[in-house]
C-alpha cells in the first residue's frame, strides 16, 4: 500500500480545514501528481488567487506539502502534493455532520453488521472507492446550481475495549 493511501490522523484544526469542498477537490488533484496553484486552478476552473489561498491554508495545516520549486523564466513555480487522500479525524468532525446542525437537507443511513476483519477492510475499501468516484465526478462540475454537501462514514466496533 502506497503511503498516499494510508489514512492520516488529523487534529480538530486540520479537520476544520477539510470541511470545505474546494479544499477537498484541491487535495484530490494533488494526490497523484505534484502541481502548481495555477495548474490546480486551471483544472478546477477557479481563479488562481482563490486556489492559492486555499493551497496556503492546506500547506500551513500540513495537509499538503511543497515538494519542488522550479525557476522558469525568472519566476518560481512551487509544486505541491497531497500528504494523503484519506483522513481520520481525531477529536472532531465536520460540524455539518453533527446531529444538531441546522441543515436544509439531511439524510442518514445506519445499520449494524457482523463482519470478519477481512470483510471490515473490504467494506471500508468499497466506501473509499465510492467516495473517490463522487469526488472525481463533482470536481469539474462547479455550476451555480451545485450545492456543497458533507458526507461522513464511520465504521465503529461495538465490542468494548477491555481496560486492563
Amino acid at each position: 500500500m502506497e503511503d498516499n493511501f494510508k489514512p492520516m490522523n488529523v487534529s480538530v484544526e486540520q479537520s476544520k480545514l477539510l470541511g470545505n469542498a474546494l479544499r477537498i477537490k484541491i487535495i484530490s488533484v494533488l494526490q497523484d501528481e505534484a502541481r502548481t496553484a495555477k495548474q490546480v486552478a486551471d483544472l478546477l476552473g477557479h481563479s488562481p488567487g482563490s486556489v492559492h489561498y486555499h493551497i496556503q491554508k492546506l500547506k500551513d495545516g500540513n495537509l499538503i506539502e511543497l515538494v519542488e520549486i522550479k525557476l522558469v523564466s525568472g519566476i518560481q513555480e512551487k509544486y505541491y502534493k497531497a500528504r494523503s487522500k484519506w483522513f481520520n479525524s481525531v477529536g472532531g468532525m465536520d460540524p455539518a455532520l453533527n446531529m444538531d446542525y441546522e441543515n436544509a437537507f439531511s439524510s442518514m443511513v445506519h445499520l449494524r453488521l457482523f463482519l470478519k476483519e477481512e470483510q471490515r477492510d473490504e467494506l471500508m475499501a468499497d466506501f473509499r472507492a465510492l467516495l473517490e468516484k463522487w469526488v472525481g465526478r463533482t470536481t469539474a462540475d462547479l455550476t451555480e446550481d451545485t450545492e456543497e454537501y458533507a458526507v461522513g462514514i464511520k465504521l465503529a466496533s461495538i465490542k468494548k475495549e477491555s481496560s486492563q
